[in-house]
């Protein structure tokens, strides 16, 4: 077997690699938390829905560089496919949301799958800074939020 084709595949690819893995860890740090708190979408939901919008948009944006010189005058639009996964997106936010009466849950849960979808998009396009800024900044602030909605109950069950 010539290990110089599998070699030479590796490093043409290497960036795409680090971008899947980085997603993969992102979306399951966000499904991390979720997890923590038993909510119905975990850590495997987040992963696949990040590393998912990842491999689309890479094929997406991959794609248009390598099929665009098929036909002369035909322009194609890196981003298409990844404005599809947001609809997508949408339906799986919308599996988690639940009513009951008049208390409805997971909106969180559908917000978080969005904002994984977003962690994959940017991965795949190449954002990594803005990406792990995005996501470290919304898990400190969803601590925080958890402290605040903890401290309100407390006081609202002193209260009554």
């Amino acid at each position: 077997m010539d290990f110089t084709i599998i070699l030479d595949y590796f490093n043409d690819n290497f960036q795409n690699f680090i971008k899947i893995l980085l997603s993969a860890l992102l979306g399951f740090l966000v499904g991390l938390d979720r997890e923590y708190k038993n909510k119905p979408a975990g850590i495997k939901t987040y992963m696949f829905v990040s590393v998912a919008c990842t491999l689309l948009t890479i094929v997406s944006i991959e794609g248009v560089t390598k099929f665009s010189n098929l036909h002369e005058g035909v322009r194609m639009d890196p981003l298409r496919l990844a404005a599809q996964i947001v609809s997508g997106l949408g339906f799986l936010g919308a599996g988690v949301i639940l009513k009951n009466g008049l208390k409805v849950q997971g909106l969180t849960s559908a917000a978080m799958i969005f904002l994984v979808g977003g962690i994959g998009i940017g991965i795949g396009s190449g954002f990594y800074g803005i990406v792990i800024f995005s996501t470290f900044i919304s898990m400190v602030l969803a601590r925080l939020g958890d402290t605040i909605e903890r401290k309100k109950i407390k006081k609202e069950r002193l209260a009554s």
